[in-house]
């Protein structure tokens, strides 16, 4: 598998009112068109031909862009990417022990290269969305049992 690294935007380093206006005209544009596959992007200059752009690439920059225009930061990761231990840390907000728990107790599947453990990215976010989903069954039953007791 390459070696595919993580493409990050920190937080406030992209001007947040041009990003707020640019995923306006973008946001406008694919209202307007909602059954075109593709963006045409005229060039500043008359004679340019226009930039094709496939409509799903326009649609993850306008997310992108909204989410600068907010003063967040962005990663995107390929779908094909691995991850290594800190990395799945850090987007589980955890420590790097408790991911390596995670792994050698078969929650998150995972590959040795030499003595490092590298994570699918489908993997990983296979594991986040049953957490998550664990984390939200949880949070009702607990919310029933509070209506319950009359909490």
């Amino acid at each position: 598998m390459t070696d595919v690294q993580a493409k990050r935007v920190q937080p406030g380093s992209i001007d947040a009112e041009v990003a707020g206006r640019a995923v306006r005209r973008i946001k406008d544009y694919l209202m307007r068109y909602p059954e075109q596959p593709t963006v045409h992007v005229a060039g500043e200059h008359g004679d340019e031909d226009p930039l094709i752009l496939p409509r799903e690439a326009v649609t993850l920059l306008a997310f992108i862009l909204a989410q600068a225009a907010e003063g967040r930061g962005v990663t995107v990761i390929p779908s094909h990417a691995e991850l290594t231990t800190q990395q799945a840390a850090d987007m589980l907000n955890v420590s790097r022990p408790y991911v390596i728990k995670l792994l050698e107790t078969g929650e998150i599947p995972f590959r040795l290269i030499g003595k490092h453990r590298r994570i699918k990215s489908e993997d990983f976010h296979e594991y986040r969305r049953r957490d998550d989903a664990k984390r939200r069954t949880a949070a009702d039953e607990l919310a029933a049992l509070g209506q319950e007791l009359g909490i």
